[in-house]
């Protein structure tokens, strides 16, 4: 895979940090997770990677972290901007400089910030939903006249925060090929998600979102571009915003409803698309129709299926109408339980890794990982006798002795 051979110390986090973490694996990355002694995690983005459990607040656990480091070709700090510096194990130790020689002047420093790192928010706690709130974008998104709403938490971790900081820490590497040298990678989840939100902020205020909240062309205003309630409490999406998919949409509706007798006393035509007065009639129009089915009727519908059973000629598939599936069905849709490494790649495609949900264990590959550093059996035994290990060590074995 593309990134065989790297080697990446990912310190246990949230969301953003596991995640680009989890995008370095899938591409055959060696990740090794630094975790706390005895603690627990329900981190599911850990496919593919290794645990060591280290106490950073001991010096022979401080040291085993910084020898890591120093072996590896990437670095993701998840903490608030200092942490890592306070521990002795910022970026000005690792990278060459004027003053002195770095321990690891090839390692790409990634760090993983909320806020900006200068701002008046950087030492503050803060989750998805406050980046995407100072970004701009939370007060363009679709919801009620008086709020809007937000997007689980998929903006700032995921988009603005883990996936821009794989995005840096590939940028990082190709100009370490020419370079030699690394570099820090810094990302926050606050700029991050203005980034990714650039159409929208850069047209905000005019086109297609100049009006209130729910009155635009993307945020919920126009008919055409919703989500719909069927009759079996199952919804489907509609997104047919050019005129040719409107026309197609509009035309497999109208003659369903006109066949099952419920078309009523307004019909909707190809210029009702461009007619914005007519929308609360459109929309109202869509609702009960709508529910007249239940879903799986009109994917058949809208996929050009079910159309024999009512007569009805194909107009093709270009309506722009699919069924909003549960994480169960498009995990049978995709042939799939867990989601896909993607994009794929003609010659060095990633790797699932994993074909069920599961966590890694905190502690789980500590062994391993310090035989792999090539530590003595007294050098463990140093480290379970300082704490540097914690509980975690009553289950380590070394090549000579069970600890």
């Amino acid at each position: 895979m593309s990134l065989n051979g790297i080697k990446v110390v990912e310190f246990a986090g949230l969301a953003p940090g596991p995640f680009a973490g989890l995008i370095l694996a899938h591409h055959g990355a060696s990740v090794i997770r630094i975790d706390r002694p005895s603690s627990t995690t329900k981190d599911l983005l850990c496919a593919g990677k290794r645990s060591i459990a280290l106490d950073m607040k001991t010096a022979s656990g401080l040291r085993v972290a910084k020898d890591l480091i120093a072996k590896a070709d990437v670095l993701i700090d998840p903490f608030r901007p200092g942490v890592l510096e306070k521990l002795g194990l910022g970026p000005e130790v690792f990278h060459t400089s004027d003053k002195q020689e770095g321990l690891n002047d090839k390692l790409i420093y990634a760090r993983l910030a909320g806020f900006p790192r200068n701002g008046t928010h950087s030492t503050m706690a803060g989750h998805d939903i406050n980046y995407i709130a100072l970004s701009g974008i939370l007060s363009m998104l679709p919801g009620t006249v008086d709020k809007p709403t937000f997007p689980l938490n998929l903006i700032a971790d995921f988009a603005g925060g883990g996936l821009l900081c794989a995005n840096g820490i590939f940028l990082a590497m190709i100009e370490r090929g020419r370079s030699g040298r690394g570099q820090v990678v810094n990302v926050d989840m606050v700029s991050g998600s203005r980034y990714i939100s650039s159409f929208p902020l850069l047209n905000a205020g005019s086109g297609a979102w100049g009006g209130l909240r729910g009155t635009n062309l993307l945020d919920g205003g126009a008919p055409f571009y919703d989500v719909y309630t069927c009759s079996d409490g199952k919804w489907m999406s509609v997104g047919c915003l050019e005129p040719q998919f409107f026309a197609q949409f509009i035309g497999k509706f109208n003659e369903v409803m006109k066949l099952s007798g419920k078309q009523g006393s307004w019909l909707p035509s190809q210029s009702t698309q461009s007619t914005k007065e007519d929308w609360p009639k459109l929309r109202k129009y869509l609702e009960d129709g709508f529910r007249t089915q239940p879903r799986d009727f009109w994917t058949e519908v809208f996929h050009g299926k079910v159309l024999m059973l009512i007569d009805l000629p194909s107009l093709g598939t270009d309506a722009c109408a699919v069924p909003v599936l549960s994480p169960t069905e498009a995990a049978q849709f995709h042939g799939s339980l867990c989601p896909m490494p993607h994009p794929e790649l003609s010659r060095t495609s990633p790797s699932p890794l994993q074909d069920e949900i599961k966590t890694l264990d905190p502690g789980k590959h500590t062994a391993d990982i310090l035989r792999e550093l090539g530590l003595s059996e007294e050098d463990v035994r140093q480290l379970v006798t300082e704490g540097a290990l914690g509980t975690e060590a009553r289950e380590l074995k070394h090549p000579k002795s069970k600890l």
